[in-house]
């Protein structure tokens, strides 16, 4: 990590630019079942959120690609 700053911390050179690169995998999924919307009671407030299920389906994955140049 130290080497990683050190390197972000040297001055900015036309000729050789910095380019980083991260990489992220990120799940695909969807819902089973599809949210309950809020029901006004009289004695609920006003307001109330849709209620989610923590049920979901797996649609594979995919990775994430960044590539940035800090300045």
């Amino acid at each position: 990590m130290e080497d990683v700053l050190d390197l972000y911390s040297q001055p900015v050179e036309p000729k050789r630019p910095l380019v980083c690169f991260d990489e992220r995998l990120c799940q695909l999924i969807a819902d089973v079942h599809s949210p309950i919307p809020p029901i006004p009671k009289t004695s609920e407030k006003p307001g109330q959120v849709e209620k989610y299920d923590y049920e979901y389906e797996r649609n594979g994955s995919c990775n994430l690609f960044a590539f940035f140049a800090p300045i």
